[in-house]
C-alpha cells in the first residue's frame, strides 16, 4: 500500500504525501520515528540509546543546578547565622543561654527569609526529607 492510499484510507493526520519533483512523504517526528524503528531495529536501538544519553545529561545538569542552589543557600544562611553569633550574642552568656538565644535568632532569620520557622516548615512538609534550605530556590 502506498503512503497516499494509507493516508486516505485511514484518514490520518500528522502525515502528508506529495508527488512530484520535490515530493515525498512527510510526517510528524513521532510518527516518522515510529515508522523508522519498525523498518530498522538498528535505528530503534540507536534512538533508545540516544534518548537515555540525553536524559542522563539532563538529570546531571539539573542535579548540578540543585547542588549550586543548595550551596549558595547554605552559604547565605551561614553568613547570617555567623553574623548573629558574632554581633548579637553577648559573650557573658552561659552556653545554655547562648544556645537558646542562637536558636531564637535562627528562627527569626528563617521567618525573615522563608516566612516561617523551621519547625513550622517541617510541620507543613512532613514527607520532605532535609530542611527548608534544601527546598529553597536560588532567590
Amino acid at each position: 500500500m502506498s503512503p497516499k492510499k494509507w493516508i486516505e484510507g485511514t484518514n490520518s493526520i500528522g502525515i502528508v504525501s506529495k508527488a512530484g519533483r520535490y515530493g515525498g512523504t512527510y510526517a510528524h517526528s513521532d510518527i516518522a520515528m515510529s515508522f523508522a524503528t519498525w523498518i530498522s531495529p538498528e535505528f530503534q536501538l540507536y534512538i533508545m540509546k540516544d534518548y537515555r544519553r540525553l536524559k542522563t545529561d539532563e538529570n546531571r545538569r539539573l542535579s548540578l543546578n540543585w547542588n549550586l542552589n543548595r550551596k549558595i543557600s547554605k552559604l547565605n544562611y551561614r553568613i547570617h547565622t555567623d553574623a548573629s553569633k558574632d554581633n548579637l550574642i553577648p559573650p557573658e552568656l552561659t552556653p545554655a543561654q547562648v544556645s537558646y538565644t542562637y536558636a531564637n535568632e535562627a528562627d527569626m532569620l528563617n521567618v525573615v527569609l522563608f516566612g516561617k520557622t523551621a519547625k513550622q516548615w517541617k510541620g507543613e512538609n512532613p514527607a520532605v526529607k532535609g530542611n527548608m534550605r534544601d527546598d529553597a530556590t536560588l532567590n
